[in-house]
């Protein structure tokens, strides 16, 4: 789905405040002391991944690309920063003309991350790449975590359906960030509109027990919908007795009903009765669809059931648990003088507590054993092995200041799919365990 091919917009307001006030502080002392134009290399990474996951997911690039367009001071963003005196004259001037105009290489949407990967590198002058900071990890961390659930709920559904239903579960905006991660992670529609118009995400959905509840009898209320809806339709057949509802949704509609959602109770057991119910009043092709807060393993759990979609969505839109990935966005390299020509010197934070980083501008590698199943990741500062020269994994996303590589998130979606087949059989195991793949430094 290509949202610019659809005629959607993409454009969002300035991002400019999405920012914490120390990056402007920073800004403003960097000028005065002469080494705001030094050309310096930041890194967007992780330590480690979230407890017992064994791969990230790299989701939310293409949002990350629209919000460096559109970093832009506007006369009403300079009016509240003089106003509440954030910074001086000196630097509302600067701000006020202020363009990202260097390069971003990153690791392409949908590939899979582990811990040091190199995820995003952001190259320019200090002052134009430090104040991207916060925005960039807020999109990257949010989307990567929910992609990141998405992939595993998909890797558990094996091929079935997967809905995203979250909405209502999150911020109203984070709601379509939500389920554009959703998508990018193996999803395949979603019921917020928002997220339809804004990515061209498929959407569907058809009633809520209030639909039913409505009418005088539920016969009545299945009636209304297959009149409206067509017998393709889906219907809830939870909202009194399961049995009897299976019975009425085929009476009302035949056997070309689409498919009957259940919603509470024993999924399992609910499933195996309404699929024999649904056999034997001849709605062979009639589809069952399973909600109620599901996650992975609900939905691993129920792989033996005859289930043809799953509708997920607290679990989903909170990261199933891990609802950030813990990126940082360190500087690793900056030149010795604010000359164009000076040369790069690497730099990293030297601290107790786990929180160190490797200083140097950074490419990164997947190794492949025999069989051309992912063995290890490499990151490396210096020349790289011409073993791996043609596994390397960062592609080149701004050059200049411009966008140079936007993409559908179809393609997104299925470079995914092939990042995480390409991945060893553990991956998809939902129990504890450690990154399937180690991180080597070179």
């Amino acid at each position: 789905m290509n949202t610019p091919d659809l005629g959607l917009p993409v454009d969002v307001p300035s991002t400019a405040l999405f920012t914490d006030q120390y990056e402007l502080t920073m800004l403003q002392a960097a000028l005065r002391a002469g080494t705001a134009e030094r050309h310096s290399v930041f890194e967007a990474f992780t330590r480690r991944l979230p407890e017992g996951r064994r791969y990230g997911v790299v989701a939310g690039t293409g949002r990350v690309l629209d919000a460096v367009e559109n970093f832009r001071f506007d006369p009403g963003v300079l009016g509240y920063l003089r106003e509440q005196e954030v910074v001086d004259e000196r630097t509302l001037d600067w701000l006020a003309d202020y363009r990202f105009t260097g390069d971003i290489w990153g690791y392409p949407e949908g590939e899979v991350y582990f811990p040091g990967s190199p995820v995003l590198r952001v190259e320019g002058s200090f002052a134009e790449c430090v104040l991207l900071e916060t925005v960039i990890l807020s999109i990257l961390n949010h989307d990567s975590a929910i992609a990141a659930a998405a992939s595993r709920m998909s890797a558990a559904a094996g091929g079935r359906g997967l809905i995203e239903m979250g909405a209502r579960r999150t911020h109203e905006l984070a709601a379509v960030a939500a389920s554009r991660a959703a998508y990018v992670g193996g999803f395949d529609s979603t019921s917020d509109l928002a997220a339809g118009f804004r990515y061209g995400i498929p959407t569907v959905g058809t009633s809520a027990h209030a639909f039913t509840l409505l009418h005088d009898s539920e016969r009545d209320a299945f009636r209304a919908q297959v009149d409206s809806l067509g017998r393709g339709t889906t219907l809830l057949v939870d909202t009194y007795d399961v049995a009897e509802a299976v019975r009425t949704a085929v009476e009302v509609a035949g056997p070309e009903l689409g498919a009957v959602r259940i919603d509470s109770g024993d999924l399992l057991l609910v499933a195996h009765r309404v699929r024999q119910q649904l056999d034997e009043l001849g709605a062979v092709d009639t589809r069952i669809v399973v909600t109620s807060d599901l996650d992975e393993y609900a939905i691993a759990s129920l792989a033996a059931a005859p289930v043809d979609a799953y509708g997920v969505g607290t679990q989903l839109v909170t990261g199933s648990g891990h609802p950030t990935c813990s990126m940082v966005y360190k500087i690793v390299a900056r030149a010795q003088s604010a000359d164009a020509q000076a040369p790069l010197q690497p730099v990293a934070k030297k601290s107790l507590g786990g929180k160190t980083s490797l200083g140097g501008r950074k490419w990164a590698a997947r190794r492949l054993d025999a069989e051309g199943v992912a063995e290890a990741e490499v990151v490396g500062t210096g020349p790289v092995p011409q073993e791996l020269a043609g596994r390397q994994l960062l592609v080149q996303l701004v050059k200049g200041g411009e966008v140079v590589a936007r993409e559908s998130l179809d393609a997104v979606r299925e470079r995914h799919i092939a990042a995480r087949a390409g991945l060893p059989m553990s991956a998809m195991q939902l129990s504890r365990g450690e990154p399937v793949l180690p991180t080597e430094f070179v």
